[in-house]
């Protein structure tokens, strides 16, 4: 039975992981107790003794935790943000190419990609990749997230009573351009970091990711139906899925896929003025989905065991 220990348990990430592991018999999931939580030498000797150790802790603490340990046969899956561009690590989004889906079923350190990264690189990738959007094209993103992707001190805020002023309409943040996902969006996207624009919003999980896109940011003669073409091919499901109609009213939901695992895309407007659009839980693809089906594909299972489809 392989042994699975998540140091960071208690977060949001490393509860859902936890959740969607229950009730495996193939897993044996390893936890230390509340006060042996906090103890480097406890937490290093678990980390070393599991077949696949699941970070699920801010930047510094897994920059840490991966350098304690030693074992060479222990196959490490980050869900921060501390190894998403660093050499040797495998970028965890296996839907992206066939070197990606080959890296993470090998590779003994995986960086789960970032929320909002997500969206942006699955957007992008394929359509830089094919030809689409020219290399060197710097384009606009728009994300909307539930106030889960702030973790336990954004939750906490945002369900406390009474409630902070403010928290019942849409909040812009990193107002900055400094957004620790812009990085990897650049990265994997082979496109300049976007110029972003993250919203979170009065709802606990789901996220809508959008990126405008403008003839003049296209190869010639592009128009929506040419890069569905592209995304069709690229995102058969189950996991990421092209759909040729995001909504059916006319609006849509960044909830739509609250408590999945999967992820949505899809294209809207005319050869002039186009949206990309991706739909997906924060937590789910954007998260501890994401995480669960790369320590699948490393154990050689399907992509999916337990995950919500």
């Amino acid at each position: 039975m392989v042994k699975i220990f998540i140091d960071g348990s208690a977060g949001t990430t490393g509860l859902r992981i936890a959740d969607r592991l229950a009730g495996r018999d193939d897993l044996h999931v390893t936890a230390l107790p509340e006060e042996k939580r906090k103890d480097a030498a406890a937490r290093a000797a678990a980390l070393n003794a599991a077949d696949i150790a699941i970070l699920c802790l801010p930047d510094a603490a897994a920059r840490e935790a991966a350098e304690w340990i030693d074992d060479p046969d222990t196959v490490v899956l980050d869900t921060s943000t501390a190894h998403r561009t660093a050499p040797g690590w495998a970028y965890g989004f296996p839907e992206l190419s066939a070197a990606h889906a080959q890296a993470v079923r090998t590779a003994k350190r995986i960086a789960v990609p970032g929320c909002h990264a997500s969206g942006f690189i699955a957007l992008t990738a394929p359509l830089v990749a094919a030809g689409i959007i020219p290399a060197g094209t710097q384009l606009s993103c728009f994300s909307l997230t539930g106030y889960s992707g702030g973790g336990k001190s954004m939750i906490g805020e945002y369900t406390a009573q009474p409630r902070p002023e403010g928290l019942h309409a849409p909040r812009q943040y990193a107002l900055g351009q400094t957004h620790k996902h812009l990085p990897e969006m650049a990265a994997q996207s082979g496109l300049p970091a976007p110029l972003f624009c993250p919203v979170v919003g009065d709802y606990y999980s789901g996220m809508q990711v959008t990126v405008p896109l403008s003839a003049a940011q296209c190869a010639p003669g592009t128009t929506p139906e040419t890069i569905a073409e592209v995304y069709r091919a690229a995102y058969p499901g189950p996991v990421v899925t092209y759909v040729d109609t995001p909504t059916k009213d006319g609006f849509l939901s960044a909830a739509a896929l609250a408590g999945k695992d999967t992820m949505q895309i899809a294209v809207t407007g005319n050869a002039e003025r186009m949206l990309l659009l991706a739909v997906y839980d924060n937590l789910g693809k954007g998260a501890s989905g994401a995480a669960v089906e790369c320590l699948n594909m490393v154990l050689g299972t399907d992509p999916t065991t337990g995950l919500h489809l």
